[in-house]
């Protein structure tokens, strides 16, 4: 039925495309019309005109609620302005990945494809999808400062021991990584892993490989997809490279007690490659973040908000200088405001490109949504490679990095059941996504509340000062641009959390209609609803209009059909009942 209507679709569009002789080529980046003008076909990304507008996210309580909103409203967009664009591709039986989570598609073009997509009105540019490199952790050859039996002092040194001594490891609560993928059968973290239940494995909506092709910048002399230990788009999870299993031993790792070397041992993980072999794209980035969204099958198929994590730890980075560029930047920072308007808290390091001021300078560690983490040493001083703030490249001159971690000698698990100890801001990332989970586990009620999750960790990081002045934020003074707002405390941030959440109970209770005036769609949130309610609205005159149930989470109601005014509404349980006006524009 799908193939259909694109098949319907693509015998009408030359017809229907609006032509504009000189504009389409500003439409096409310079590096990649020069290529396209000397005859090479080019893997592009196709940026949309339009984004979802995922304000109204911000009005909603609890992870459920903002992630099926979210995911609702991308999906819309995307599949409503990209139909034109996959008609034509169609059509010319080229392949494309679409994403939803930004309104793009990946594809690849000769010149007169080009030209037909960038003459469309919906479209707003295309972008190159070159590989950048992973900013490799640097390998540690002093004495490991853990062992079997031992606490990592990484661990120890933020207070995440103390935290699970109240009884709080990480339960109920999922971390979400993307990397170079992950060795799920590593001691340390299989029983963390979501798809596995002691005895038996389920990937569906626990693991993604957005690797579907081997890197030429390896120099590999034949292209084989043997070249990669994992292979290519495989449905099991696999490490291609050792980095993302180290990162995700950080999270969650614990054999059992000999190797504590995870932050959270009790939370959930689940992975996605971007990666081959440590080289990756804006496309393999911002399809692990589209997946992260709404999770699906091994087969790419039916999408599940309700499966997406809790935070994601991104131990990568996309610098301008391997050849992304500020249009990419723009596209993943959509992905990233995204994810935290679906109440997912995305942690991401810093870089490895200190000691100098301004180094903080690819994404997605410089966005303002992205929780930026630098990398600190055993005596809580920052490590030299550690990228400081401000943020220069974009001209915001924000702050970052939002806080420091342990990065250095930080012991962890790699491939072949072994252990490493590495340094680099890829390391200290991990142990801030493990303390969200260890906050979450303690006070559930902050799922999904993202600002205030971040808020708590830089309020309750004990501070550092720093001799290095980063304009416009002066070393000592804090926050600064070297430590941020201090090294992270997770026993401190706990205990803070817990108190919110009790101030909060209140706010947590109340029940939302929305948008209010409306032009047609409603959306009703009842949070903490433990059973059916009944929504009528009414005329004026007290005539009913609309009768449905409802229940607890998030639904919509349409009343596009009626005509503008002034209208009650009323919602009845069996211990009472509200009233409200609901206004249609």
């Amino acid at each position: 039925m799908r193939y259909g209507k694109l098949f319907f679709l693509a015998t009408i569009l030359l017809s229907s495309l609006t032509l504009s002789a000189g504009d389409w080529r500003t439409k096409i980046d310079p590096q990649v019309l020069a290529e396209l003008e000397a005859g090479a076909r080019v893997e592009v990304i196709v940026a949309f005109q339009e984004q979802a507008d995922l304000s109204l996210a911000y009005r909603l309580r609890g992870k459920a609620a903002k992630g099926q909103f979210v995911y609702q409203q991308v999906k819309a967009v995307a599949s409503r302005t990209q139909e034109r664009v996959k008609a034509l591709l169609f059509m010319k039986r080229q392949a494309f990945r679409s994403f939803a989570i930004v309104n793009a598609l990946m594809t690849e073009v000769d010149l007169p494809l080009a030209k037909a997509i960038a003459e469309m009105e919906e479209v707003a540019n295309l972008q190159p999808n070159p590989w950048t490199a992973l900013d490799r952790p640097m390998l540690d050859l002093t004495p490991a400062s853990g062992g079997r039996g031992v606490v990592e002092w990484g661990v120890e040194r933020i207070n995440a021991d103390d935290v699970w001594a109240l009884g709080f490891r990480g339960e109920g609560i999922t971390v979400g990584g993307q990397d170079t993928g992950y060795e799920w059968e590593h001691p340390t973290i299989i029983q963390q892993y979501r798809g596995y239940d002691g005895v038996n494995a389920d990937h569906n909506y626990n693991w993604h490989d957005a690797i579907r092709e081997i890197n030429l910048l390896h120099n590999d002399s034949i292209v084989s997809p043997d070249n990669n230990p994992c292979g290519l788009d495989v449905n099991v999870p696999c490490d291609d490279n050792n980095h993302g299993t180290h990162t995700m031993g950080t999270m969650v790792g614990d054999d059992g007690g000999d190797n504590q070397i995870g932050v959270a041992p009790a939370a959930n993980w689940m992975g996605c490659r971007n990666m081959e072999r440590g080289w990756g794209s804006p496309a393999s980035y911002i399809e692990c973040f589209d997946w992260f969204l709404a999770p699906t099958d091994l087969n790419g198929e039916n999408a599940d908000p309700a499966q997406a994590p809790h935070v994601i730890n991104n131990s990568w980075s996309c610098p301008e200088v391997e050849g992304c560029n500020p249009l990419n930047f723009a596209l993943m920072e959509t992905a990233v405001e995204a994810l935290r308007a679906a109440g997912v808290v995305v942690v991401v390091s810093a870089g490895n490109s200190g000691p100098n001021c301004n180094t903080v300078r690819a994404p997605a560690a410089i966005f303002a949504g992205a929780f930026s983490v630098g990398a600190s040493r055993n005596n809580d001083t920052i490590a030299n490679f550690s990228s400081r703030g401000s943020v220069a490249v974009d001209s915001s001159f924000r702050l970052k990095p939002n806080v420091v971690a342990p990065g250095v000698g930080v012991r962890s698990a790699v491939r072949n059941n072994g252990y490493a100890t590495w340094n680099g801001t890829s390391m200290a990332g991990p142990h801030v996504a493990g303390a969200v989970a260890l906050m979450i586990s303690a006070a559930p009620q902050l799922a999904g509340e993202v600002d205030t999750i971040e808020a708590i960790l830089q309020e309750t990081a004990v501070p550092m000062l720093s001799d290095q002045d980063c304009s416009p934020f002066p070393g000592m003074a804090i926050p600064n641009a070297t430590y941020g707002y201090g090294r992270i405390d997770v026993l401190a941030a706990v205990e803070r959390a817990m108190q919110v959440v009790a101030n909060e109970e209140a706010y947590l209770e109340e029940w939302r209609i929305f948008p209010n005036p409306t032009q047609g769609q409603v959306w009703i949130n009842l949070p903490l609803l433990e059973e059916a309610a009944q929504l009528e609205i009414f005329s004026t005159e007290g005539k009913l209009l609309r009768s449905l149930t409802v229940n607890a989470g998030l639904q919509t109601l349409d009343i596009s059909d009626l005509p503008a005014g002034v209208y009650a509404y009323r919602i009845r349980t069996t211990t009472g009942e509200k009233t409200g006006k609901l206004i249609k524009q």
